[in-house]
Parts: structure tokens; sequence; C-alpha cells
């Protein structure tokens, strides 16, 4: 360790790197989930939250609620909001509250940031209206208006009281289409938005009196559940308030962390070239050590302790960089995003500091292994004439037991154990590929004819010499090049459906909260604003499954995939015959004036991974009550077809006289200028019709494609963590046969070789070697997005000629430029100084 660091840099980067990126990542998830737990009973509005779907909980309900402490109670749905003169109209998030709210927190306007809004107050105080409402500064920006103007929603025109700069509770309602308005519940009844069969959301909170604690409000959730079987609502306590936005933010930091995992291992191929060349430059000591005596295993322990010392600088290093994640996280996010008070993760820092030194140990084992083996006097004489080694089975087990570790530690601390085995599984296959792919690149260099001209045979002979970088150079640029055109391939399929197929598949318009009794007339009316369209409508309601098979839904235990069908509620409907868009695949469908027993058809798909089939029973809460139904039949659902799909279709007696709205679509024939044609249809729409909301199906992609860019963001910084990992690499297998190189260089030029014809033929062998690695790389990020977006996503695969030109160029520079760069040194070497020392 006299020596210093020195040769050791891009061992120090590479595990630093990686350690800092996994425990960010997980400190970061940390970080958000624990300040989403602490803040639940803020961001819940309450203790506890019981959500229904078209009416309120009863009377009866309220007053048990009402028994342990303040009960409140607000209403959500979309609506359109217009400017009062009719020139523009925008979806909204309407939320309606009670006098109570909010209960817990503050709500903050634009003109007092720093004071909590007399909410109260502010609805009150609109003269000339229907009344006052808050609004988000997204809508005062869309209609340019300012507080004191007036809006019209459903058949109320309203006074903007208040610009919202923050709400407590705005992370329960999860992401919304269109800006907030917030009203009270008296408003909202003036709006006639509310209309038998309307989709509106009721939710009923209850702020605990006295005891607060955690085990009160469990058995206030079992008295509820015992006094009210058959509720059909969905309950939510403080400790799940956010429970969503959670799940994702752990998902999606268990896919970061398998992304600097992945930076990690590609950093091995660096600790390895390290290791090997500071066993290189001690060869000397350790034959001596070895002629005085000292047995192969000391000699590895010597330089194994010296290894580990400076991985834990480096993971030293790593873990400070990782600390100061969740701070800048502090900084960087809204207000209304909470950050947990704890600052430092030590479960967090000491998985990241694991698998450092776990990725040490592996990567760093082989030389000393390969050291400890070859006899001394082989020793001597393996800068010249390198020995092969010949490993035993107890190295083999030694090896296979680090891995193994890794392995456990991967898979123990992954959110989603086969999600990390595939993820492992990958990255074994890729590392195997590439090293063929090394092989087969040397042995097809080995077999070329020889060539007449200098410089491409002296390019081609250095691929497959003795010490070539061949190995070095495929698999960490190989590494890095896989992953980058594996996430790029992912995210811009991805951009291409939502700007582009789904798009061109969708129908132009969603119509929703259809009454009854104006059906036909909205039908009439579409169809005279576009006499060329496709207008299709179906029944909605809202249903939730309380029960599969008799085992309540709370507490059946579905495949990660399926789960979604099982949270809150899901639209549903009834028809006399099989819906467009779907394929009945199994079972009949029943007659068109069918009276017996209440009958579904369930989605295929999802009936398989929850593990359903024909003639089995579902209790599902439609309307506050309970229905028991049997599945009569499977349906295949094209949902890529943006179409009316639903997961539930029912035999229209289920409904028999229950009042419901109606869901219609509008597509059109694509002729002429769509935009001007969808303005004045949503403008005409919301005017004629105020208490339908219409949704733009072309402004909903927007919105999610604006979220899977902000996650690509996400992912395209993670995998640059895998690229400069790959860099490192590239640079240290470079770095490290500069003394080859200047060998090689001092007897060329001794030979007569001018510097312009050196230069040359090793820019011709890291051309050739960046060209065949990003070739190869291609076909691995290919195949790798090909299986993640058919298999996993469920998404068609479109080969990008750009990411393949862009990624052999980027491989060419890279490789040249490094290359060159630990070249030029070898260049200005003075041939007697060196042909003396060696």
């Amino acid at each position: 360790m006299r020596g210093g660091l020195a040769g050791f840099y891009i061992f120090l980067a590479c595990i630093a790197l990686g350690v800092a990126a996994i425990g960010g990542v997980g400190s970061a998830s940390k970080a958000l989930t624990g300040g989403l737990a602490e803040r639940g009973r803020a961001i819940l509005g309450g203790d506890l939250a019981l959500t229904l779907s078209h009416r309120p909980i009863a009377e009866e309900e309220r007053s048990f609620l009402a028994q342990y402490g303040q009960v409140s109670e607000i209403a959500s749905l979309r609506a359109m909001a217009r400017k009062v003169d009719g020139s523009d109209q925008l979806l909204v998030e309407v939320k309606a509250v009670d006098d109570l709210y909010p209960t817990v927190g503050d709500v903050r306007v634009a003109t007092k940031p720093d004071q909590a809004a007399d909410v109260k107050a502010l609805f009150a105080g609109a003269e000339g209206s229907d009344g006052g409402v808050l609004v988000a500064p997204l809508l005062l920006d869309r209609f340019g208006l300012s507080v004191g103007d007036q809006i019209t929603i459903g058949t109320s025109t309203l006074t903007i009281a208040g610009n919202i700069r923050s709400e407590p509770d705005a992370l329960a309602t999860g992401v919304g289409f269109g800006p907030r308005v917030l009203m009270n519940l008296e408003t909202l009844e003036k709006t006639e938005l509310v209309q038998p069969g309307s989709i509106v959301r009721y939710t009923t909170r209850l702020k605990l009196d006295g005891d607060n604690s955690q085990a009160r409000l469990q058995q206030i959730e079992a008295d509820l559940k015992e006094a009210f079987p058959d509720a059909g609502w969905r309950i939510q306590s403080r400790g799940n308030a956010a429970e969503g936005l959670s799940r994702n933010i752990e998902r999606f930091a268990a896919f970061l962390v398998l992304v600097g995992l992945a930076s990690l291992i590609t950093g091995g191929v660096g600790i390895a070239n390290a290791v090997r060349a500071f066993v290189a430059s001690r060869q000397t000591t350790i034959a001596s050590y070895k002629c005085l005596g000292a047995p192969g295993r000391l000699v590895v322990l010597i330089y194994l302790v010296q290894i580990t010392l400076i991985a834990l600088i480096a993971i030293l290093i790593g873990l400070f960089f990782a600390m100061l994640v969740p701070f800048g996280l502090a900084l960087a996010l809204p207000d209304n995003l909470p950050i947990a008070s704890q600052s430092v993760f030590p479960f967090e820092l000491l998985k990241a500091a694991t698998f450092g030194l776990l990725t040490a140990w592996l990567f760093s084992m082989w030389p000393l292994l390969r050291a400890r083996s070859i006899p001394a006097t082989a020793l001597f004489r393996d800068q010249v004439a390198p020995q092969s080694y010949k490993s035993n089975w107890q190295d083999w087990a030694l090896l296979a037991v680090i891995a193994g570790l890794l392995i456990a530690l991967v898979l123990v601390t992954a959110q989603v154990t086969q999600v990390a085995a595939i993820f492992l599984a990958g990255m074994a296959v890729v590392f195997v590929s590439l090293r063929l792919i090394a092989w087969m690149i040397m042995s097809i260099a080995r077999r070329v004819p020889r060539i007449r001209q200098v410089i491409p045979r002296l390019a081609i002979s250095n691929l497959h010499r003795p010490g070539a970088l061949t190995p070095s150079v495929s698999l960490s640029l190989g590494l890095g090049l896989s992953l980058l055109v594996t996430l790029v391939m992912i995210d811009m399929n991805l951009q291409q459906q939502l700007t582009g197929n789904l798009q061109e598949k969708a129908p132009n318009f969603f119509f929703i909260n259809i009454q009854s009794n104006s059906i036909d007339g909205f039908e009439d009316h579409l169809t005279k604003l576009a006499p060329s369209g496709e207008v299709q409508k179906v029944p909605m309601l809202r249903g939730r499954v309380v029960s599969l098979k008799g085992i309540p839904a709370s507490e059946y235990e579905p495949p990660e995939g399926a789960r979604w069908v099982l949270r809150g509620d899901r639209g549903v409907t009834y028809s006399a015959t099989p819906p467009e868009n779907s394929t009945l695949v199994e079972g009949e469908w029943w007659d068109a004036d069918y009276k017996g027993k209440p009958l579904v058809s369930f989605a295929e798909e999802e009936a398989r991974e929850l593990g359903l089939s024909i003639g089995d029973e579902l209790e599902v809460s439609v309307l506050g009550r309970t229905i028991k139904v049997e599945i009569a039949n499977l349906r295949r659902i094209e949902w890529e077809s943006m179409g009316i799909n639903f997961i539930m279709v029912f035999s229209p007696n289920t409904f028999a006289g229950a009042p419901h709205a109606f869901l219609a679509t509008l597509t059109l024939d694509g002729k002429g200028d769509v935009a001007d044609q969808e303005a004045s249809i949503l403008k005409s729409t919301s005017a004629d019709f105020p208490t339908v909301t219409s949704v733009r199906v072309g402004d909903a992609l927007d919105r999610v494609n604006d979220l899977v860019r902000q996650l690509a963001w996400g992912m395209r910084a993670a995998s640059s963590l895998a690229v400069i990992a790959s860099i490192l690499v590239l640079a240290g297998a470079l770095a490290a046969g500069q003394r080859e190189r200047i060998y090689d260089a001092v007897i060329l030029k001794t030979l007569g070789a001018s510097r312009v014809q050196v230069l040359a033929a090793y820019s011709l062998e890291y051309a050739l070697l960046g060209l065949v690695t990003a070739g190869f790389a291609l076909l691995i990020g290919n195949g790798a997005a090909y299986l993640v977006l058919d298999n996993v996503m469920e998404l068609p695969f479109t080969s990008q000629p750009l990411v393949a030109f862009l990624t052999v160029l980027i491989a060419v520079i890279v490789t040249i430029s490094l290359g060159l760069a630990g070249t030029l040194k070898s260049l200005s070497a003075k041939p007697a100084r060196i042909l003396r020392a060696g």
C-alpha cells in the first residue's frame, strides 16, 4: 500500500459509482415513502377514509363513524369548465368539500402563500354568481383569467375566489387529467353535474377524537367491516393514504437499483482489469514470496486485504454521495411531495456497501487466484511468456460462494423477486455472450489471410495477439451499449405508441355522464356535428369486486400484474350482445331476453391471472348494492384499440331498473382539419350539454406521454451510470494495456515504422473493435427490448435505424478517442530507454 492508489483510480470510480447509485436510489425511495407515511393523516384528510362511487354513505353509516370523531365528506368528479362567453373550455377535476374542510393541514392560495386560507369565507365571498371556487394556476393560464373573474361549470356561473397554491390532500386523489377546481358541496348541487348514475366518487373521512393510535384505528376498521359487511366501500387508513404513489415510487426505485447494480457489475470488468494490472506489477514480489516458502493462500490473503481496504475507500466515497441524495430531494421537490424527517437510511446504505464489497471480491478473486496457482519460476517469465491458469474445484467453489451471496442479496432485497431473477439471468447471458463475441473476434482475426498492407495487418494482428485488448473492450463497451440500446429502444417504442399508433386507432372523444333521458338527443347532436363520424354508446356504472370464489378481495392474493383489477372501482356495463373490440374465447353469450341468475363476462387474460374460470362466483358492489354473479364466458379484449372496453360486462337483467349514465365515443373519419373539427365539437357539446364531460383522447394521451417522458428521463439518467461505468472500464482496459503498447510502438519504430503508420494501425484496431462490439450490442439490446415490450408491456416492437446508426457511431468514436489518448504516450517514448529497461 506504500505505492498509494496509483493504478486503482478506475477501480475506485467503478465501485464508488455503483454504490452511490444503489444507495442513493434506495435512500431516495425511503425518503419519499417515509414522508408519505409521516404525513399520511394530512394526505388522507383524517385517520380513516371510506370511498364509494355514485352515492355518499348512508346516514346510519355516518352516525356509526361519528361516535369515534369528526366526520367530513368530499365528492370528486370530472367536468367541463368554460369561459362565460363560451369561447374556450377545459376538462377539470372537481373536488367539492363540506364546511369542515380541511380537517387536517391547510389550503394555501397564491395571494397569501404563507398563511392558511379561510376556505369557507372564500367560497361565501363570491357575489353575483352561484358560488365561489378555488382553481389551479393552469386553468387561469389557459383561459387568460384572474381572481375575481367568472367561469361556467355545468349549469352554474361561478366566481374564481382564489388561485390554489397547495392542498394538504392533493396526493390522495392521484394524477388527474385536468386542473383542480375546489368548491363546496352546495355549489356542486347547483351545477346539476350530479345526476342519477353520474360517475362521482364520494369520500367520507374520519378524524379520531382522543386516542388515535394505530391499534385503535385497526379496531375501528374491523368494527366497520363487521357492522356493514355489504357496504361495498373501499377503506383507507392514514398508513396507506397515498398507496398508489408509494407503490409506484418503490417499483421505479427497484428498477433504478437494478440499473445501478448493472453499472456496478459493468464496473466489475474494470475492477478485474485494475487488480490484474496490480498483480502484474507485483509479480516479482509475489515470486520472491513463493521462493522464500510463502504458501499461495498467504499471498492471496495479503493482496486481498489490500484490495479490500481500497474497496472500502471507494465504498465510503459512494456512501457519502448516496447520503446527500435525500437532502438534494428536499431542495428540489415541490412542497406537496413530502420528504421523511429521517435523512439517513442505514439499511439502504449497508445494502449498497455490501453490493460494492461482494462485487469487488468477485471480480478481484480470479487474477489473485491465478497468481497463487502459477509457480514462482513461471511468474518471472509471465511478462514475456504468459502461462495458462488451470483452476481447481476449490477456486470455483470460492467464486460460487461469493457469486451466490451477491445473487441472494439481489433476490432478498428486490421489490419483485421475479424481475430481479430475470435481470440476473439477463446479465449472465449478456456476459457470456460478450465473452463469446470476444473469442469469435479473436478467432476470426487469427484466421484472416495474411494482408500485404502493413497497417491493416498490424491492426488485425493486435486483435488476437497475447494480451490483446479485445476481451476487455468487448465486455466493457458491449455491456454499456447493450443496456443503453435496450432502454432507448423501449423509450422510443413507447413514445411511438403514444404519439402515433394509439392516436391513430383511438376514438377522438370520450363522453361521460350522459343521462339516460338525453342519450338519444346527444347521439343526434354528435351525428349532426360529424355526419361521417362513428358514434358508439354503452351504459356506464362503477363497481368494485368484493369477493372472488367466496374469498374477500382484501384477502385474495393475485399475481402482481392482476392486482389492479381488485384495487378500487372499475367501470362496468351490461349488454345483450358481445361488445365490439373483444372476442368470445370460452363459454357462450346469454340470450338477448335472458332473465335468470345474474351473469358476467370476464376478460380472459385477467381471469387467468386471478385464477378464475367459467362457473366461478363473484360479488360486486354497484350503486351501494352487493350483487352475486356467475362467470358465464371469457373474452379476449383488444385494449390497444383504445375503444370502449370493460373487464366485466353483465347480463342486462343484473341492473334492471337501476339508475345509470351512458358512455359514448366519437371517431372522426380523419378527413379535413381534424384539430378544427375537434375544437368545434368540444365547444358545441360543452354549450349544449353542460353536464356532460368531454374528454379529448389526444389531450389525455399527451398527458400520459408527458408522464412517460418524465419517467424516461429517469431511466436515461440511470442508464447513463452504466454507460459512464463502461467508459471508465474501457479507459482502464486501455490504460492497463499501455505498457504493451509502448513496447509495440518502440519495436515498430526501431524497425522503421513512422508515427503516422503506428497511429493508423492503432486507430484501425480500435475502430474494428468498436464497430464489431456495437453491432453485437445492437443485437443484444434489440432482443432485450423486444422481450420487454412483447412479453411484459404487450406492445409491438419496431426497429429504430437512427438508434443503430448512433450506437455504432458512438462506439467507434469513444473507442478510437480513448484508445488514441492512451497511445500518444507510447508514440513519444524513447526507444533506447525502453529497450534498456526491458
